[in-house]
């Protein structure tokens, strides 16, 4: 199994690539003009979305890895290129496109439900977070590793709904300059695990690179 400090980063990548917080603008636009009950189900419906995406993510990634060919080694270094741009992005609180266009944007006001997308797909549960979760899943193989996994998506997925049932007062709050504070410390955890992935992934590729005194 893994130590509990590389859950502890698992459950740290996974909040910072979320970033519920960094969600919480785009959930009150899309939100303005709905009831209280319609906001409270769509945070459910959001957050339940993100748990399914992620779990999925967990059980059928290995397997669509190997039938494409693809090795947990270059996955690890490609979904570590995208977390690095993403984490880059939120350091300087930028719009990410890979999470979110502006043209889907857009369109997400005149859906009737944005609940799932654009909400949980693609903003909060997409690529990056997909690749985290395919990454740390299948380091290990055994019951209580995945088990651990499960309850690490689980809890991500209740911060998402606590704040997005909160999403007014945080914003009230905090203000955009403090979510952009945020969203910087984020990205900073982001990348910095970013670099272990691309880091861990090099040396399986070349396996050269462990005698350099790389990462272990």
């Amino acid at each position: 199994m893994l130590s509990w400090n590389e859950y502890l980063q698992l459950s740290a990548g996974l909040v910072s690539v979320v970033n519920p917080i960094g969600a919480i603008p785009t959930f009150i636009a899309l939100t303005n003009n709905r009831s209280p009950a319609e906001r409270k189900r769509i945070a459910y419906v959001c957050a339940f979305s993100v748990a399914m995406v992620l779990l999925i993510s967990l059980l059928a990634g290995e397997p669509i890895l190997y039938f494409l060919g693809i090795s947990l080694a270059s996955f690890r270094v490609a979904g570590g290129i995208l977390i690095l741009l993403m984490g880059i992005s939120m350091l300087y609180a930028s719009h990410d496109r890979s999470r979110h266009t502006p043209e889907e944007r857009a369109e997400s006001y005149e859906k009737e439900s944005v609940a799932v997308v654009p909400l949980a797909i693609p903003l909060l549960s997409g690529p990056g977070a997909i690749s985290t979760t395919i990454v740390y899943a299948h380091s290990q193989h055994s019951l209580p590793h995945y088990l651990l996994v499960i309850a690490v998506i689980l809890s991500v997925s209740s911060i998402v709904l606590a704040a997005l049932l909160s999403a007014p007062k945080i914003a009230d709050v905090m203000g955009h300059t403090g979510m952009n504070v945020v969203t910087r410390v984020m990205g900073l955890i982001l990348a910095s695990i970013a670099v272990e992935f691309i880091a861990k992934g090099l040396i399986t590729l070349f396996p050269v690179l462990a005698g350099s005194g790389a990462v272990g």
